[in-house]
C-alpha cells in the first residue's frame, strides 16, 4: 500500500500463500513475521529485525513466513531512487568495485537504520512535516545501508557504469518489448558488453539468463491481462508473444501451478479477499 510519504510502502499480509510478482528497486524492513523469496536458484529469506535490498525489476516468486489472521505479517518498503543514492556516493567511502553483484541481499538491520525508518514512518501523523522532513530522512536511511553490510549492493543503483548499470538497460528492453523476439547480440551492444561478457553479467545480477527473465515476464503479464480477459487464453498469449497456445499453457501451467483459464478464474474469485498487493 502506497502512502502520503513519496516512496513510502506498507504491507500487512496474513497468508502464506505462493504469488508471484515484479519487484522495483526497494527497501523492504520486517517488522513482524518474515518471508523467503526464489530468484531463479537463489534463496533469500529476512524476518523481522532484518531488511531486504532490491535493485532492479526481477521476477520472483515468494511466500510469507508464519503469517496468519491473528499475527499477520507486517512490513515497510521505501522505494530506491538512483538520482537519491548517486548524490551520496561522493561522500561514501570508497569500496572495490566488485563483478557480478547479486540484484538483491538481506541483513539485520541495524538501530540506526530502524531509527530513521520509523521516523519516516512516524511522518503519516504529521503531514505538515512531510515535504520537509521525508527528503532529509531518505537521505539518511539511503545513508546508512550504503555505509552499511549492504552497501556494495546498494551503490550499484547509483553507478551507471556498474555491472548493475549495463544489465539495467537489457533489462528495461526486455520489460517494454517482452512479446517481441530477444536476440542476445542485441541487448549486449544495448549494454555496451560482448555477448559472452553480458550473459555473464546478466545472471550473475538476476539468477537467469536473458530468455529466461523473458518467459517470466511475459508470464507474469499474461496473468495480469487474464485477469481482465479470462475467456481469451490464446488471445493474451499471443499478446504476450507465443505464438503457439499450447506452449504457451504448458509454460504458464508449469510456473503459476495451474492452466491459465482455471487460474485466471481463481485470482479473479479471490480479488476481494487478497486485498492490497504486499512487498517483495
Amino acid at each position: 500500500m502506497r502512502t502520503p510519504v513519496p516512496g513510502l510502502l506498507l504491507s500487512r499480509v496474513d497468508s502464506s500463500e505462493q504469488h508471484h510478482s515484479l519487484t522495483e528497486p526497494l527497501l523492504v524492513v520486517m517488522a513482524q513475521g518474515g518471508k523467503r523469496l526464489l530468484l531463479g536458484d537463489r534463496v533469500y529469506e529476512y524476518r523481522a529485525g532484518q531488511c531486504l535490498v532490491v535493485t532492479t525489476d526481477l521476477p520472483v516468486t515468494g511466500h510469507f513466513l508464519d503469517a496468519s489472521p491473528r499475527k499477520p505479517a507486517l512490513g515497510l518498503g521505501l522505494v530506491l531512487r538512483p538520482a537519491a543514492i548517486s548524490a551520496l556516493l561522493p561522500d561514501v567511502p570508497p569500496a572495490p568495485r566488485a563483478a557480478g553483484v547479486p540484484a538483491m541481499g538481506t541483513c539485520d538491520a541495524d538501530e540506526d537504520l530502524l531509527d530513521a525508518v520509523a521516523r519516516l514512518v512516524r511522518l503519516l501523523d504529521r503531514p505538515a512535516d512531510v515535504r520537509v522532513l521525508a527528503p532529509l530522512l531518505e537521505r539518511e536511511i539511503l545513508w546508512r545501508l550504503l555505509t552499511g553490510p549492504l552497501g556494495g549492493v546498494v551503490r550499484q543503483i547509483g553507478l551507471a557504469e556498474s555491472g548493475l548499470g549495463h544489465v539495467n538497460r537489457a533489462i528495461r528492453w526486455i520489460r517494454e518489448h517482452y512479446a517481441e523476439p530477444l536476440r542476445i547480440e542485441d541487448l549486449a551492444r544495448l549494454a555496451g558488453l560482448s555477448a559472452s561478457a553480458f550473459h555473464r553479467h546478466f545472471r550473475a545480477v538476476t539468477a537467469l539468463s536473458p530468455l529466461q527473465f523473458q518467459k517470466r515476464i511475459r508470464l507474469q503479464e499474461a496473468r495480469t491481462l487474464l485477469l481482465a480477459r479470462p475467456g481469451d487464453v490464446a488471445g493474451v498469449g499471443h499478446l504476450v508473444g507465443y505464438d503457439s497456445p499450447s506452449q504457451f499453457t504448458r509454460e504458464y501451467r508449469r510456473l503459476f501451478g495451474a492452466p491459465p483459464g482455471q487460474d485466471a478464474a481463481r485470482l479473479r474469485a479471490d480479488a476481494e479477499a487478497v486485498g492490497a498487493p504486499s512487498l517483495p
